[in-house]
């Protein structure tokens, strides 16, 4: 009988979360600002973060993994959630049980394009918050830096600033850039602008890629219910739909030029499903010949799905059916993950039905073949991350 999937290659989570703990501003960031620095209150009973006397979300509401519930009852703060979501020796525990070999970590407080940060107003201040949550991230990844892979919050907002941010962070270990895929939603050009070519530029230099993860724009329609449908219903609907921006964004990045202008930077489209990509590729590549694109930019050398291949990768943690077509196009351009410890996290929880990494992957790739599960599951974002395996 064959050895578990998980048995036979050392597995990298392309997408999991760290919950901030509660002092990571408070104790990093200049006695200048006082409350304006991010930092949690317990009120009636309930971990939150504020900025100044705003509240800024809470750890309860990103942290489900094995929560009996689902949004809008949440956990009520650090008492209630894993510790392995806080706390790096925790989570390496928890990545010995799992049979996890690597994790790759993206912040929850500064939203998941770094766009929460702006929420603090002040240029200066944004700016010594997004250092310091770089530099905690190292300092917390430091427990195993061979399996625990940050990547760097960025102030897009800023793009000089944005470049500094980068050379520094790769200097001090950070595998990955985290890129704004709806830039428009904060008041900034679309990504496809050359608006943002030093920051591509500076991360191609580096060596290091850029992750879009979903829901790096405006997340209100989550909470909105404009059409009554309920609260959970809305919730669950707008998760879905977050999948939506990223064909956007991998759109923009291909007939914008992004891909041909930086061919060696490579681009990853974080906890955005893979069952989608077959016929958005198709998609792309029938408008591009048809719509003569060719013509207007003869500098293009490739056709969208060349370009996909060469430089553009997608993960999953939930498909199964879906998910076969993708595989069979694609196997050198999908990661697995599992979106530990969100609402719709791999993990035991209310949305998972009680099932592990490892049974889902059984459950999932059982009769995928060797070749591509090594390049899906390990190869892949070994590459990507500088990773030794």
């Amino acid at each position: 009988m064959a050895a578990k999937i998980f048995d036979r290659f050392k597995v990298i989570d392309t997408d999991t979360h760290i919950t901030e703990p509660a002092d990571v501003w408070t104790s990093r960031v200049a006695s200048k600002w006082g409350d304006l620095v991010p930092h949690v209150r317990k009120v009636e009973g309930r971990d939150l973060w504020f900025v100044g006397d705003e509240p800024a979300g809470g750890p309860g509401f990103y942290t489900m993994a094995g929560f009996d519930g689902s949004f809008p009852e949440v956990p009520l703060g650090y008492d209630d959630i894993p510790r392995a979501s806080y706390d790096a020796k925790a989570r390496l525990e928890l990545m010995d049980q799992e049979g996890i070999h690597a994790m790759v970590l993206y912040p929850n407080f500064g939203g998941f394009g770094s766009g929460g940060f702006l929420r603090l107003k002040e240029p200066e201040l944004m700016l010594e918050c997004v250092r310091a949550y770089n530099d905690f991230l190292v300092d917390w990844c430091s427990e195993d830096p061979k399996r625990l892979v940050p990547v760097m919050a960025t102030p897009f907002w800023d793009v000089a600033a944005a470049v500094k941010e980068i050379e520094r962070c790769a200097a001090r270990g950070h595998r990955a850039v985290l890129g704004a895929s709806q830039p428009e939603a904060f008041g900034q050009p679309p990504v496809a602008h050359k608006h943002w070519d030093p920051i591509w530029a500076a991360a191609q230099d580096a060596g290091l890629s850029i992750s879009f993860h979903i829901g790096g724009g405006d997340l209100s329609d989550l909470m909105n219910d404009p059409a009554e449908m309920g609260t959970k219903a809305n919730f669950s609907k707008g998760g879905a739909l977050a999948f939506l921006a990223n064909q956007t964004c991998i759109a923009n990045l291909i007939y914008g030029g992004v891909c041909h202008r930086f061919p060696k930077l490579d681009f990853v489209s974080v906890e955005s499903g893979a069952g989608w990509l077959v016929g958005v590729i198709e998609a792309l590549d029938w408008q591009w010949i048809n719509g003569h694109v060719a013509k207007e930019h003869p500098e293009y050398d490739l056709i969208p799905s060349e370009y996909f291949r060469r430089q553009i990768y997608g993960s999953f943690w939930f498909e199964n059916k879906g998910l076969r077509g993708a595989l069979d196009a694609f196997p050198d351009n999908l990661m697995w993950e599992t979106d530990y410890p969100h609402p719709t996290c791999q993990f035991p929880g209310p949305a998972t039905s009680a099932q592990r990494p490892s049974e889902y992957a059984e459950w999932a790739l059982g009769d995928v073949d060797d070749a591509t599960l090594r390049k899906v599951l390990q190869d892949t974002p070994a590459r990507i991350y500088g990773l030794e395996v």
